[in-house]
């Protein structure tokens, strides 16, 4: 089975390479697709010298156009059956690659939440992003009538034809709600299961902030209710 690991970047010059190392030190049956949003950093310059001959489809955005479109570029050339989608910041931890893809390939899943709530060693950051994430779940859970722990977290697998299978449009940090809403209207078997999570503060790079909270919501009403 080839899993293929989508990794949508934007300006991680500090991290890239070392994310990338531990993608390719993963024992399983892979390909890395990286889709650079138009980093304005080294990012680009790293990628250009980490990639070649190492077996890495790099596709370059021309414009930011967020992680979403990103994910949607990567789909058109992913040729495994299942799909992970990796951060590029660190947060995530590759090695836990089978937890991920273990229900898959019992035949239990079509798509694994990693839930950074259910008893994973985490670092200790901010109370007000894990009481948003608290209430973007709920409200998700109210809407798609799913009882997940973690909607928003960015460690997920799928069947790549159920991924495939969704017509997804948001461009930016819209895709957690979106695919989860998505996903639920079509009845997919979703399992989750616990994850570390090394979060990052703000000044060692974290992107998202309390406009992209706003923007879950609408997200979060958005495809739940209006598709």
């Amino acid at each position: 089975m080839l899993v293929s690991i989508i990794m949508p970047v934007y300006n991680e010059e500090r991290y890239i390479e070392e994310i990338v190392n531990r993608v390719l030190k993963t024992d399983i049956e892979k390909e890395l697709i990286i889709v650079d949003d138009f980093s304005t950093d080294r990012t680009r310059e790293i990628l250009n010298r980490i990639g070649a001959n190492r077996g890495i489809k790099i596709i370059y955005h021309e414009k930011n156009k967020g992680k979403g479109a990103a994910i949607r570029t990567a789909l058109k050339v992913v040729s495994g059956d299942v799909v992970i989608i990796q951060d590029a910041d660190l947060e995530y931890d590759p090695r836990e690659y089978p937890r991920l893809l273990e229900p898959i390939l019992d035949g239990r899943a079509d798509v694994v939440f990693g839930s950074r709530f259910l008893g994973g060693p985490h670092r200790v950051l901010f109370f007000w992003h894990y009481m948003g994430n608290k209430f973007l779940t709920l409200l998700s859970n109210i809407l798609s009538n799913l009882n997940l722990t973690d909607m928003e977290t960015g460690f997920k697998a799928f069947r790549a034809d159920v991924l495939k299978s969704l017509t997804l449009k948001c461009d930016r940090f819209g895709f957690e709600p979106e695919v989860t809403a998505r996903l639920a209207k079509k009845r997919y078997r979703i399992y989750e299961t616990p994850i570390s999570y090394s979060g990052r503060s703000y000044a060692e790079g974290k992107k998202i902030g309390w406009r992209d909270g706003v923007a879950a919501i609408f997200h979060i009403i958005r495809f739940n209710m209006f598709g």
